[in-house]
């Protein structure tokens, strides 16, 4: 894990796989992460941060 086809749509495709987490002697950890690129890049980010605010009380959505 991860698999590209087995999670790259996970939670909608917002969310990161992380796998192969070992002990490392030059870090503290190695580990291999996926995500999607077209999802997670930075128009979903930005989605994400505005609802992320939206739901903490920092902003109020707009209602016309």
């Amino acid at each position: 894990m991860p698999q590209t086809k087995l999670n790259r749509d996970l939670e909608g495709g917002m969310a990161v796989s992380i796998g192969r987490l070992r002990e490392d002697t030059q870090y503290d950890y190695k580990f291999v992460c996926l995500s999607h690129n077209t999802l997670r890049g930075a128009a979903g980010g930005a989605v994400l941060a505005a609802e992320l605010l939206c739901a903490e009380g920092y902003i109020e959505p707009k209602n016309d």
